[in-house]
């Protein structure tokens, strides 16, 4: 049986709700539609559960099958039942959705889906809203059964979940309230979800200026160096027909501004599994170098010094520019500054270029590998046929619009000054993605205090009319619950009664 009022302390209870459980509220895992709910090929909602999505608690790419395909073998439901993903990692994620305009009033779907129906004491919503909770979902995470990777949420938990169930009308005024709340922060998420791609378009728009000239051309006209601001190379983009170079730039290859271009190709020296090790000197793969220009720590592999002097070739040293020479992310780059790495090795599928101190800065070549004229020379130049590659020969003659010295550490400085003001909106749009999140957390755990709308017995007292308690409603629905099961059974018996009479 459920918890009851007088199973609890109810001080502070607001009044009028009463303690509940799911399993009082709500029928966990109903009985399957019989076959002759509907012909055999009558269609119906079938959800896998991709369906579901997580982010909206919303059904939104279903599909059509036949009773006949669906009624066994998978979980059924109707309109206005919740379902709720109970294996790792659908269920921690959030994937939960209401039921709604099911085809035949019918659905079905992933075995891996609670189902819960409301008995006439709470809505749907209000259920719905409930196990969103991120509260409930580490309540449900930490009751999990099962191997790793194959947990599950056990229905036991579900059907003994403690829940503070206000009067329906209080219930209505509550989900609509959240409704409008919530529509709200989402609407807020889907203005700062933007942010990434605007951020991430105005980094390349700073590339493109800083490496063009475009972004100096003030400092030229300073007199900072001894050019004037005369144009005197034209190189071709794909953005614009053409792009004048300021005087003083060069097109040139990586080849004539680099000491040294390898990659880590050694044939049968190659480090065997066995002998990569649990520290000792960083080996780099293609793996290693994320998309931002980062190291990725996890994805770093070692080798004893013993192998990294037998591999000494290509050995890395602090300014040397790494970029991932082939698959699906060729061209992915980073410098070598951080002194955990700045001495390791690399592996075939990255390229390491050691920039010429008197002709190239490390950072300037770093910044030129990531700038759309740079990839879009790179795709052009692209060998691969199986998968994307680029080879020695073709990396040493790829183009570099080089700036004079003094021109890249001013390139550099202003570039930096600028990605930090990037960093620094970033930082504030993942603070605001944060504290969205947690503001619908809270009005959540407002909504299911009590806290959120004014309560049915205060505006009773005002409207001087009466109530129905959740405990009465409770109470009446339990009481029609034992008269619909006992009519079942008695009708079982006549139908039993009546096949003995014609034997």
């Amino acid at each position: 049986m459920g918890s009851t009022l007088a199973d609890h302390n109810t001080e502070g209870l607001p009044e009028g709700w009463a303690f509940t459980t799911l399993r009082d509220a709500c029928e966990i895992n109903p009985p399957k539609a019989s076959k002759d709910s509907l012909p055999a090929d009558a269609p119906v909602t079938f959800v896998p559960m991709p369906a579901v999505d997580a982010g909206d608690g919303a059904i939104k790419t279903p599909q059509t099958k036949r009773f006949s395909e669906v009624r066994k073998g998978f979980t059924s439901f109707r309109d206005n039942d919740v379902i709720m993903a109970k294996i790792t990692p659908c269920m921690e994620n959030g994937k939960a959705a209401i039921a709604r305009n099911l085809i035949n009033g019918l659905g079905f779907g992933s075995t891996e889906f609670h189902v819960f129906r409301s008995t006439g004491a709470v809505l749907p919503d209000f259920v719905y809203h409930f196990i969103r909770q991120e509260s409930y979902r580490r309540a449900a995470e930490s009751e999990m059964t099962g191997s790793v990777g194959q947990k599950r949420v056990p229905q036991t938990f579900l059907e003994t979940t403690e829940i503070l169930l206000p009067p329906i009308a209080e219930q209505i005024r509550i989900v609509r309230s959240l409704t409008e709340v919530l529509n709200a922060v989402k609407a807020s998420h889907e203005r700062l979800s933007r942010v990434p791609a605007i951020l991430k378009r105005f980094r390349q728009a700073v590339l493109a200026a800083a490496c063009s000239g475009r972004l100096t051309a003030d400092w030229r006209e300073s007199g900072a160096i001894g050019f004037d601001s005369a144009a005197h190379s034209r190189v071709h983009s794909e953005e614009d027909e053409s792009i004048e170079l300021p005087e003083g730039w060069t097109v040139t290859t990586l080849n004539n501004c680099c000491a040294r271009i390898i990659d880590g190709n050694y044939g049968e020296d190659y480090p065997k599994k066995e002998e990569f090790t649990s520290d000792g000197i960083p080996f780099l793969t293609s793996a290693a170098i994320g998309e931002d220009g980062s190291i990725l720590e996890n994805q770093v592999r070692f080798i004893s010094p013993a192998k990294n002097a037998i591999l000494k070739k290509a050995q890395t040293t602090v300014g040397d520019v790494l970029f991932t020479n082939r698959g699906a992310r060729v061209g992915a780059t980073t410098l070598l500054t951080d002194p955990r790495y700045t001495t390791s090795n690399i592996g075939p599928q990255v390229t390491r270029l050691a920039p010429n101190p008197a002709m190239l800065l490390p950072t300037y070549l770093f910044l030129w590998l990531r700038t759309p004229f740079f990839l879009s020379a790179m795709n052009d130049r692209n060998g691969g046929s199986a998968m994307n590659f680029l080879n020695l020969t073709v990396t040493k003659e790829l183009p570099i619009w080089l700036a004079p010295l003094g021109e890249q550490q001013e390139i550099v400085r202003r570039v930096k000054a600028l990605f930090e003001l990037v960093d620094h909106v970033e930082a504030r749009y993942e603070e605001g993605q944060h504290l969205a999140e947690m503001l619908t957390q809270s009005i959540l755990a407002k909504a299911f205090r009590g806290e959120l709308v004014p309560t049915e017995a205060e505006l009773a007292r005002r409207e001087g009319r009466e109530y129905e308690p959740a405990s009465v409603l409770l109470e009446r629905i339990k009481k029609e619950r034992v008269l619909a099961q006992s009519e079942k059974v008695s009708q079982s018996r006549r139908r039993l009664s009546r096949k003995v009479k014609r034997v």
